[in-house]
């Protein structure tokens, strides 16, 4: 399945990361600097220096999907960082930072959220 949802779990890796990294070398940084497992199937965010590059690693079924994202102009508006190593990620800021929707000025109305329980 190509896509990804409200439904999956989002960090971000907070640390300047090198973009020329592929799957193994992100999946090192989730393992070690994030203590976390790449094959849990949440999505893990990086973004470079200059903040105009990001890459998401996410593992799906019998494999490691890569969504690379270059902006031609511009750089993306990063949420404010609340643990030094990682930082997890609701879906609607994601999208809001893909878009480049400023992030300081979100202002969320209240919205009744499903519980779902299994088993």
């Amino acid at each position: 399945m190509i896509g990804l949802t409200s439904h999956h779990r989002y960090y971000m890796y907070n640390d300047i990361c090198d973009m020329r990294k592929g799957f193994d070398g992100l999946s090192g940084l989730i393992k070690t600097g994030m203590n976390r497992s790449p094959l849990d199937g949440s999505v893990y965010l990086f973004v470079n220096r200059r903040r105009d590059r990001m890459k998401m690693l996410v593992w799906e079924s019998g494999g490691f999907m890569l969504y690379y994202k270059r902006l031609e102009r511009g750089t993306f508006e990063l949420p404010n960082s609340k643990n030094s190593r990682e930082n997890i990620l609701e879906w609607e800021t994601l999208v809001l930072m893909l878009t480049g929707i400023s992030l300081v000025q979100k202002n969320r109305k209240k919205r009744l959220k499903s519980v779902v329980k299994y088993g």
